[in-house]
């Protein structure tokens, strides 16, 4: 078995991810290559999307793109929100669905949800959502209190990812910025994968997930895809004709030789949103921290942020907030950074702001820990610094910014994302 080191690995995943390599034409064409793609934040799933695209793609394409019905927003895998393709929801449903739906039948007993009251609740959603325009989860809701049914938000959002789960709805059109409902089977064509039984179907899923995500582990795979190892190995056994192997640091990763792995978009920096792909998937070799002692979890658990990663190293976090004539983008390095890797993140930060079209004001704020914040916790001391018209920051001190949002980072994805249900 051939060996590779960890930046070796982490060099290819980035360009299999297309986030190096030559950019593709459509986010469909993404959400294929990845086969699932988190997506709890939809807006910061786009720029996901984007950043795999060809150059010069903006948010308002994406959009459109996925108005128009190039992939599905549902609760699939883990379960948390993810963009599926049409074609793909039924048979990943198949492989993994049943299982996750069984790790929830303790919370349904709590939340008084039998499974006669699952059942009965499908059969309203189908009966609403047949042939009327989609709903959202508020009119749903609404619905279902009308006829008596258990409608609590927590009861509601369970009953609606059994549902996904079944692949008995997926989501419709946004309604502006709201999730919509709608019957897969009125939205979704039949595909060629459709019939493909449990063991066929999670065979597919880890050839596309090695092909998508690799080089990666069999651990790697059972988490992102909620598998036993049991089931994981089974299916990478049936696949080693097709997959190759690679020993790094005596831990087994799979590859797909036919994924391209080569280098051709030279990019040392990247504002990676914390739940892309590229993030999530790899708890033991993924971007190692420039600077591992630093105090940042509540800075990573906001909304509308994620991390910088610089020549393949996790340097600090960044946060983005849309204004109507600019897009702010707060950086916060873990350590100093040159001159030259100051610019290079801030090229990264101008991407960004050109893919959601808003001129960039750029807020550079100094590495270290503050003094507590107001809840108590760390917080990072900050000075804002704008941009010039040629982008080279200009430093300037402004006011200290502290996280709005605590919470542990991961936690949302590691249970599921049932209190959101749209």
């Amino acid at each position: 078995m051939p060996h590779a080191s960890l930046p070796d690995v982490r060099r290819r995943r980035l360009a299999s991810q297309r986030l190096t390599a030559a950019g593709l034409a459509r986010g469909a064409d993404v959400v294929r290559l990845l086969t699932c793609v988190q997506s709890q934040d939809a807006a910061l799933a786009a720029w996901s999307l984007g950043q795999r695209m060809r150059p010069g793609v903006r948010y308002a394409d994406v959009l459109r793109e996925q108005s128009s019905g190039g992939w599905v927003r549902t609760h699939i895998l883990r379960p948390t929100w993810h963009f599926v393709a049409p074609e793909d929801l039924r048979w990943v449903q198949a492989a993994t669905g049943s299982r996750i739906e069984s790790s929830l039948a303790g919370r349904h007993r709590q939340l008084d949800l039998p499974p006669a009251a699952i059942e009965r609740a499908l059969e309203s959603l189908r009966e609403l959502l047949t042939g009327p325009a989609p709903m959202t989860r508020a009119e749903l809701t609404a619905a279902f209190a009308a006829r008596g049914l258990p409608s609590g938000g927590e009861q509601m959002a369970h009953q609606l990812v059994v549902a996904e789960l079944r692949a008995v709805i997926c989501s419709g059109p946004p309604r502006g910025t709201t999730h919509t409902y709608v019957l897969a089977d009125e939205t979704v064509p039949p595909a060629p994968l459709d019939g493909l039984g449990v063991d066929d179907a999670r065979r597919e899923l880890t050839r596309r997930f090695v092909a998508g995500h690799g080089p990666a582990s069999e651990r790697d795979l059972a988490r992102w895809a909620t598998l036993t190892l049991g089931q994981v190995r089974a299916a990478l056994a049936d696949l080693a004709g097709e997959l190759e192997q690679v020993e790094v640091g005596g831990e087994t990763l799979w590859v797909d030789p036919a994924t391209p792995s080569r280098t051709t978009r030279p990019v040392r920096a990247f504002l990676l949103q914390t739940f892309d792909e590229v993030c999530l998937t790899y708890p033991t070799t993924g971007f190692p921290r420039r600077a591992p002692d630093t105090t940042r979890t509540r800075l990573l658990s906001e909304a509308g942020g994620g991390i910088v990663v610089l020549d393949g190293e996790d340097v600090g976090t960044w946060k983005r907030t849309v204004g109507r004539e600019s897009v702010a983008v707060d950086l916060r390095p873990d350590l100093p950074l040159s001159a030259d890797d100051d610019a290079q993140v801030g090229e990264a930060a101008e991407r960004l702001a050109m893919f959601i079209g808003r001129p960039l004001d750029l807020r550079l704020h100094p590495p270290g820990l503050s003094p507590a914040a107001p809840d108590g916790t760390k917080g990072v001391a900050s000075s804002a610094r704008d941009t010039t018209p040629s982008g080279v920051p200009e430093a300037g001190r402004g006011p200290q910014l502290w996280g709005r949002r605590g919470g542990r980072l991961g936690r949302s994805a590691a249970r599921g994302d049932l209190s959101r249900g749209g």
